[in-house]
């Protein structure tokens, strides 16, 4: 956050040549390609409270909401000071504003309350929050994609599901039926088995009082322990199920079986509290029929996906909307850093890379509003390229910003250890690209749906038909899972910028779908990357 009117004409020398901090931009109305994007997606209805909410989050106040809640971290008091149980979190206050922004702005709530293009809403919300603290984007995207699962067993889905349409933030300790709104959370993953869930240890008894059951065991990552309630998984008698463990039982006391054994200390995601957790004998209701638990949970799992792409798209546009402001306002070699050739080939592919992954992103949210058969194979093939991708886009743009995008006081750091987390969250790379071998084999339908759309770009561009017809999912096994999503990531990516008319589908075809080099800025195509860089310039409120 910019400092009220700082020194410049020091003892020794005086401050010059440095650009102003990114602060007070239209994060919503000055990202053309997010403009166009959500427009396209059948989104366009809802421009005015993106931009009211693309303002908030582009202003100093919160963006120094992220700058606190990642410098002062949560910490776990697992009693209080006469010795009793409590597993408590507590945050700084920055980071409860974050939570009360983005929920009560819709972000968990706009994909199932009724609203037009309601997935698209909420990823345009999510997109937006993002990039003023990517920490707390994980508790309310759990809250989101809970839905769902939850309604595979309609007596629970009746009970909790209208306190996260109520989309608003109580951060206070005490049972839900007291709240005005609630978090849900999810604990899946245990030691021996990381994503094989299979492999999962806990154990359910049920206790004879309908579908409660008390559950033994652990899970190695419990996101967000200050949740609601946590879907999660554990053996019942007749196999892996998924069950919601409230904090607070029905009675108004605390579910003594839930411990927080400790917090972990984290690459990145720093202002969000992951956990690990035990159950000794914690009480939670079954959510779908017992042994059901994976075909339950993966409907959550889905939805978290969409937003591992959507929120990986705002990580990159936070990092080349960084560079480009830094260039335009800084010179070396008498001339602005974005004039020079070599910076502004390297500027104009990250923008390609950016613009490329917000329009999957938001093509995705829609067809979740359709509720068609391409969501199905598009979100792990989307999920898979996208998270990848942005890492490389964090770097190349701290690098653009010099020894400058290098210290813990600017934005890049953060932005750069966050970067890794969606492609690691929930399923790595290997397990999102055999999904995909899964999803080909299991569900022709979706294998159809993509074929379909990537046909209908045909004719467009000579570069897309080409790589077309070399695509052909049919032979992909498990040594070549990796390159086949890849190529039909960049397929998908292509279609929808032809599809959706965007100005950079040209350049995009020719930087991705032909021979060139490999680092960002490392081509001989002809393309217009001053025109490029001018649509991805961020535009200040």
């Amino acid at each position: 956050m910019a400092n009220m009117k700082p020194l410049t004409e020091l003892d020794t020398h005086e401050v010059f040549n440095q650009p102003p901090p990114l602060e007070g931009a239209s994060l919503f109305g000055g990202d053309r390609a997010l403009v166009q994007a959500v427009r396209c997606a059948d989104g366009g209805t809802h421009d005015q409270r993106l931009d009211t909410l693309g303002r908030r989050c582009g202003s100093a106040e919160v963006i120094g909401w992220g700058e606190d809640a990642n410098r002062q971290l949560p910490v776990l008091d697992t009693h209080d000071r006469f010795g009793r149980r409590i597993d408590e979190v507590r945050f700084h206050p920055a980071y409860h504003e974050l939570m009360r922004l983005g929920l009560e702005s819709g972000f968990a709530a706009s994909g199932w309350d009724g609203s037009e293009a309601g997935h698209v809403l909420h990823g345009a919300i999510l997109y937006l929050t993002t990039q003023a603290d990517q920490g707390t984007t994980c508790p309310m995207t759990m809250t989101y994609a809970a839905v769902p699962a939850l309604r595979a067993q309609p007596a629970v889905a009746d009970e909790w599901v209208p306190r996260i349409l109520a989309a608003r933030y109580d951060p206070a300790v005490r049972p839900a039926s007291e709240k005005a709104g609630v978090t849900i959370g999810m604990a899946m993953t245990e030691k021996q088995g990381g994503s094989d869930v299979r492999a999962n240890t806990s154990r359910a008894t049920s206790t004879g009082d309908r579908d409660w059951y008390a559950i033994n065991g652990h899970k190695w990552f419990c996101s967000a322990p200050m949740c609601d309630a946590f879907l999660t998984l554990a053996y019942a008698e007749d196999g892996l199920t998924c069950f919601l463990l409230p904090r607070w039982l029905p009675d108004g006391t605390r579910n003594p079986g839930f411990r927080v054994m400790r917090l972990k200390d984290k690459l990145g995601d720093r202002s969000n509290a992951s956990s690990e957790v035990e159950y000794h004998g914690a009480l939670a209701r079954r959510v779908g029929p017992e042994g059901r638990g994976v075909a339950t949970i993966i409907q959550m799992v889905q939805h978290t996906r969409l937003d591992c792409v959507l929120g990986s798209a705002a990580q990159m546009r936070s990092g080349v909307a960084q560079a480009i402001w830094h260039t335009i306002h800084r010179s070396a070699f008498q001339k602005r850093l974005v004039d020079q050739p070599a910076m502004a080939s390297l500027l104009a592919d990250l923008a390609i890379e950016s613009e490329a992954a917000t329009m999957l992103g938001m093509r995705l949210a829609q067809s979740f509003d359709a509720d068609d058969a391409l969501s199905r194979l598009l979100t792990p093939i989307a999920k898979y390229w996208v998270c990848k991708r942005a890492p490389g886009v964090a770097y190349e743009a701290m690098e653009a910003l010099g020894g400058g995008g290098y210290v813990e006081n600017g934005p890049m750091p953060r932005l750069f250890r966050q970067s890794p987390l969606n492609a690691i969250w929930e399923g790595s790379g290997n397990v999102i690209a055999l999904d995909v071998l899964r999803a080909l084999r299991r569900e022709p339908e979706s294998g159809d749906a993509l074929h379909a759309y990537l046909a209908s770009q045909r004719g467009k561009n000579a570069a897309y038909d080409a790589w077309l017809a070399r695509l052909d999912l049919a032979r992909a096994n498990e040594g070549t899972a990796r390159i086949t999503v890849e190529r039909a990531a960049l397929a998908a990516q292509a279609a929808v910028m032809l599809e959706w008319g965007s100005p950079l589908a040209d350049a995009f075809c020719a930087l991705r779908l032909e021979d060139r080099g490999v680092a960002y800025g490392a081509f001989e195509q002809v393309i217009d990357t001053r025109a490029i860089i001018e649509r991805a310039a961020p535009v200040p409120a």
